[in-house]
């Protein structure tokens, strides 16, 4: 059913006007079908153009997908994720060297960079970026940038058909999103929250600010050049993990090499 203008009218002046309690979710346009279908829509694109994007083939790098699932599935498993078992949560390798990243689609779709596995040391790093990554979409930052960017009616055409040409542009633009302070703090506080049942450091995120600020490289990540700065963010997710008495401590660094020897 086509939404009403005034309706998003009413809804978007809420979204501007209200004021958001500290750990409540954002407001979205956006419903959880609407994520889901936009995240499929994008996997799509992204798995159509083998050039720009060219994923490793799961059958044939078995032994690369297998740690990443296992630790994709260590923060699954804790309850601590909203939608842990609504969205597919699926994972891609790309396989460029030059990039250090990693990225979540609406829904779920998670892509990692060969790029940013090879430059880290250990499992604790990757799975403080995961567990960023990930809330990114559990929480729904990004559709909800995304509304922000290319306009409510704009996106809930696209998912009916209109305009397939935009699928491409928001698939190219999922890598550099400029999300706000409050997300990145949110993103940073929750991959907290989904490490701390486990047996990883759950400041794995802040170990893997501290590194990749030291070292430097090609390029760095989009969320790592935006506000808060890094020294601000450890500070923060450090704190976090003290506030919950988290006492994860494994670094994983042998069972890592055995990750990054797996890829190309």
């Amino acid at each position: 059913m086509k939404r009403p203008d005034i309706w998003l009218a009413l809804l978007a002046f809420f979204l501007t006007t209200c004021r958001r309690k500290k750990d409540e979710p954002w407001f979205n346009l956006f419903t959880v079908e609407d994520d889901l279908k936009l995240g499929a829509q994008v996997a799509a694109e992204i798995e159509s153009k083998p050039q720009e994007y060219p994923i490793l083939d799961s059958a044939r790098y078995a032994t690369a997908y297998a740690h990443l699932y296992r630790m994709r599935n260590a923060l699954l498993a804790t309850g601590k994720l909203q939608y842990a078992d609504r969205f597919p949560w699926r994972l891609r390798i790309i396989h460029n060297d030059t990039i250090q990243n990693a990225f979540c689609a609406p829904g779920g779709y998670i892509y990692i960079y060969t790029g940013i596995i090879k430059y880290l040391r250990n499992e604790a790093q990757l799975m403080g970026v995961l567990g960023h990554e990930m809330a990114h979409a559990d929480r729904r930052h990004v559709s909800q940038l995304l509304t922000q960017a290319y306009g409510v009616q704009t996106l809930l055409n696209l998912l009916t058909g209109g305009n397939p040409g935009l699928i491409g542009q928001i698939a190219a633009n999922l890598l550099l999103l400029s999300f706000s302070r409050d997300h990145e703090r949110d993103a940073d506080a929750h991959s907290v929250i989904y490490l701390c049942p486990t047996e990883y450091p759950a400041d794995g995120a802040a170990y893997f600010f501290e590194y990749i600020t030291q070292e430097g490289g090609p390029r760095i990540p989009a969320f790592l050049s935006t506000h808060p700065d890094p020294g601000e963010r450890v500070n923060n997710i450090r704190n976090k993990a003290r506030e919950l008495g988290c006492r994860g401590n494994q670094l994983y660094e042998g069972r890592y090499a055995e990750l990054v020897a797996a890829l190309p």
